[in-house]
């Protein structure tokens, strides 16, 4: 008896193996949980007939705390204070990346990865997206006298925030990174300056 048993059991072991070959069936599958795999749900950047502004994605509830990180200072969260945009990068800033030169660095680093596509490595709004795409809204010039004088903490929100076709990049970029950028931009925006500021005249004297 034992032993008819336990052959039993080979049998049965042996035709389960078999039955696991991997075939391809065209047979619907067995859902034994068919609500969550054919669930009601949106797609990022979907349409939403529920919502008056037709976003399926929501912002955050007002005053909601990033699980993530938590930034206590209000300016450099918002690059605004009482008198609204702060006119340079808060102080503080420098300190926690390592001084002005690595920030600058890292800045570099974070604008070639984020902002080069539409905006070039200049700053001139002629990247890839821009050049490749037809019709494609003409970008600002971070070279023009509007963005040179911008306060920035604008230029910091603008990034935090978007701004017409250009979308938040919080999400991505943290807020210590998205003051580099900003650092990076002035330092791009001051060696255009130089490159196109005609040196002074020598000195003639003792020429014939």
């Amino acid at each position: 008896m034992k032993h008819l048993a336990l052959g039993i059991g080979l049998v049965s072991l042996v035709a389960s193996l078999t039955s696991c070959r991997g075939d391809v069936s065209e047979d619907p599958p067995i859902l034994l949980e068919r609500n969550m795999f054919q669930q009601e749900r949106y797609d990022p950047q979907a349409y939403s007939p529920f919502f008056e502004d037709h976003r399926s994605m929501r912002s955050p509830v007002e005053g909601t705390v990033s699980r993530e990180h938590y930034e206590p200072d209000e300016t450099i969260a918002t690059g605004r204070d009482s008198g609204g945009y702060v006119l340079s990068i808060p102080t503080s800033l420098a300190g926690r990346l390592g001084g002005p030169d690595k920030m600058v660095q890292r800045g570099q680093e974070r604008f070639n990865i984020y902002c080069t596509p539409c905006h070039d490595k200049t700053g001139s709004g002629r990247g890839t997206v821009a050049r490749v795409q037809n019709g494609f809204a003409k970008l600002p010039n971070f070279h023009e006298a509007r963005i040179r004088e911008m306060p920035d903490g604008q230029m910091f929100a603008t990034i935090s925030n978007g701004v017409r076709l250009m979308p938040s990049y919080a999400a991505q970029v943290p807020v210590n990174d998205r003051w580099a950028i900003v650092s990076y931009v002035r330092a791009l925006q001051m060696s255009q300056v130089a490159l196109n500021t005609p040196a002074a005249p020598g000195n003639d004297q003792g020429k014939k």
